[in-house]
């Protein structure tokens, strides 16, 4: 084959994935000890890219030092041991790998007959994962997605599917009165996205109130179902929240399913990252109830620790996504036609779309159940440091989960539960390039200072040094 920029020659080649594994081995062994953050300086950024104009090319190593020492600068470092923020830990070194064999070998998920191996390993993990979660393998069924969003997004098309046949044609104006979705008033907010992306527009989204540990009122929501049933509305779908991503809280699972069952609504569980409770066995009655989900939400990029965007829909109902997704299109290929098979374009929102679920399986099947269970009872543990220390220090901890996200204000001053104050705080941390941080507001009203321990390569020393941080910075707060 000639060498073309598209296709470099053998010689060539060869530096360049040895620069490549150079690079990767290089990110892993020291950035510890690199500042988590960036400078954020946009003008610096668009100065660095002015010279590529695309008119003439540039040399391939030069221009891949030019990623790899960017990368370095210009970004917040999630896999660093001191991120302490939104569910983004430290990819496992076989997912790395899968998903760089993934990008030379480009598998289509599509079409089952272009990549049957692809296409069944991600039905196999999606069993291995339901059976996990309670479900019985042998009726679980899913789709790999970009993300928790996605995968919310499929669970309220199924649940409009399942309650509403007509939808699928007609849409929201077939519909005889206004659907209506339930969620906690500490719900990820993909739930408000889908309803406009639906067609059921954000007031189709009832936010329940939450208890003083902010999960769902199962009271409340059996009382507003009957007010907006008397009201004309049409209750369709409930969706609980397993790891919230404010607090770490987790609905009552059981008296939800029960409430959902007794009226007849879909009931989807977004476990994006709190559903990994499930591989601890001490852990996993956090979960109970789980198992009647009509549908969940499971994120392998959050606490299966693989890249980014690794989103699952788990359903116990075989044929709903194929209810809701299939159409006709003569153009797909037909080899696998008679062939008990699944071609995930007539099973998914997305067409075209990468194999996501490789990365979970290699390292599912390097690490196993247990190796899974020990990183996720590690993090647990530093949480709790966390917890002790902070309190230790003169911080409270406002929140409650046994999850490892914990929530703070401080007690040493009285501004302290400001969110001037608390925003300073995070402010001083992030740019000092220590750790990363947050503020969030709790029941949309609470400011508070937010850490979450997802990394499997967060140790007891990079707590203290969190919590050292902090201290420092309470100290040059205003």
């Amino acid at each position: 084959m000639h060498a073309t920029p598209l296709m470099l020659d053998e010689s060539r080649r060869q530096e360049l994935w040895q620069r490549l594994t150079g690079a990767i081995e290089n990110y892993a062994m020291k950035l510890e000890v690199h500042r988590v953050t960036p400078e954020l300086d946009p003008a610096a950024i668009r100065a660095l890219l002015a010279r590529f104009d695309f008119s003439a090319p540039v040399d391939p190593l030069e221009a891949f030092n030019f990623l790899v020492e960017g990368l370095w600068k210009y970004q917040t470092h999630t896999p660093h041991p001191r991120y302490y923020g939104l569910f983004n830990p430290a990819p496992t070194t076989v997912s790395i790998a899968a998903d760089a064999l993934v990008a030379a070998f480009n598998p289509q998920l599509a079409a089952w007959s272009h990549s049957p191996l692809a296409i069944e390993i991600e039905q196999h993990v999606i069993r291995a994962l339901g059976a996990q979660f309670g479900y019985d393998p042998e009726r679980t069924d899913g789709t790999f997605a970009s993300g928790g969003m996605e995968a919310n997004h499929t669970a309220v098309l199924t649940a409009l599917t399942k309650a509403f046949p007509e939808f699928a044609r007609g849409g929201a104006r077939a519909l005889a009165g206004q659907p209506l979705l339930y969620v906690s008033a500490e719900a990820h907010h993909s739930f408000h996205k889908s309803a406009r992306l639906c067609g059921l527009g954000s007031d189709a989204v009832r936010e329940i109130p939450v208890d003083g540990e902010l999960r769902m009122q199962a009271d409340a929501l059996a009382a507003r179902i009957r007010e907006d049933r008397r009201a004309g509305d049409v209750p369709f779908l409930v969706a609980a929240t397993a790891g919230a991503t404010n607090s770490g809280a987790i609905d009552p699972i059981g008296d939800l399913a029960e409430i959902a069952a007794r009226e007849k609504l879909w009931f989807h569980v977004d476990a994006a990252w709190g559903g990994a409770a499930a591989l601890v066995p001490e852990l996993r009655s956090l979960l109970a109830g789980l198992e009647r989900a009509d549908s969940i939400t499971f994120d392998a990029h959050k606490w299966l620790s693989v890249p980014m965007g690794a989103g699952i829909y788990l359903t116990r109902h075989p044929q709903i996504l194929d209810r809701t997704f299939r159409t006709a299109a003569a153009y797909m290929p037909r080899e696998a036609a008679g062939l008990d098979v699944v071609d995930p374009c007539m099973h998914s929102i997305q067409w075209s779309r990468r194999a996501i679920g490789l990365k979970v399986f290699l390292s599912l099947a390097v690490a196993g159940w247990e190796g899974y269970a020990a990183a996720i009872r590690h993090m647990v543990a530093r949480g709790e440091q966390l917890q002790k220390e902070l309190a230790a220090a003169g911080w409270e901890v406002v929140n409650k989960t046994p999850l490892p996200l914990v929530c703070f204000v401080d007690t040493t001053t009285p501004q302290g539960r400001s969110a001037e104050f608390l925003d300073a705080i995070a402010l001083q941390v992030v740019a000092s390039g220590k750790a990363w941080i947050s503020t969030t507001r709790l029941t949309g009203t609470t400011p508070v200072l937010r850490a979450c321990i997802t990394n499997f390569r967060t140790q007891a020393e990079d707590v203290s040094a969190l919590v050292e941080a902090l201290n420092w910075a309470r100290t040059q707060a205003p």
